[in-house]
């Protein structure tokens, strides 16, 4: 049997797999008179909403023409945006320097290590400005290594990843019933795209 017989199960490689992700209403809890459904983000390949952002990320640097085959990405980060960037670009075949804080997992790093990429280790007791602080030593090495600084924080492909796959889906699966929506906030890109659609779909939510 081949994939074509069931063109339904295919799937073009696992970063075909980011988004889409299912969403389940809460039974087990008493919501009192609201209905409380949640989206499973960690049912991405690389286990977090970031995954989105970390395709679009990338997929955006290679449509302006900064990103060439064989390229390098480097990329500041204290969480799960490294673990997105870091599938993405080993399934694409970009070397990819991550600069973390001293204050990461080591779990996190062997994880980060495992999907191949570099790792650098920076203080995290300093504040943005300092030459220490790691988004300051992003830059830095990506201007040393000629490589992309993905910059999440500024990259308008992440909010525009939200705006065009994270609320569709959510807009499509709730049939339009929603009355709002609450996510966590880290660096502004999953409010800022849901809040564009919905301000311009359903101002009310």
């Amino acid at each position: 049997m081949t994939p074509s017989e069931h063109p339904e199960q295919a799937t073009s490689g696992i970063l075909s797999l980011i988004g889409d992700t299912p969403i389940i209403r809460v039974l087990s809890i008493d919501t009192g008179p609201c209905e409380l459904w949640l989206k499973l983000e960690n049912q991405n390949p690389g286990g977090s909403i970031k995954d989105r952002i970390g395709l679009a990320m990338i997929e955006a640097a290679e449509a302006s023409g900064r990103l060439k085959p064989g390229g390098i990405l480097v990329e500041a980060t204290a969480g799960n945006t490294g673990l997105a960037l870091a599938l993405v670009a080993a399934r694409k075949g970009y070397r990819l320097i991550l600069v973390l804080p001293d204050k990461m997992s080591q779990e996190k790093i062997s994880h980060l290590r495992a999907l191949g990429a570099e790792v650098r280790m920076t203080r995290s007791d300093v504040a943005k400005g300092h030459p220490d602080y790691y988004q300051d030593v992003a830059a830095r090495i990506a201007t040393e290594v000629g490589g992309v600084y993905v910059n999440q924080f500024e990259n308008p492909a992440n909010p525009l990843a939200h705006e065009r796959t994270t609320a569709p889906e959510i807009w499509r699966q709730m049939d339009g019933r929603i009355d709002a929506v609450v996510c966590g906030v880290g660096s502004g890109g999953t409010i800022t795209g849901l809040s564009r659609f919905f301000s311009r779909v359903a101002p009310d939510v």
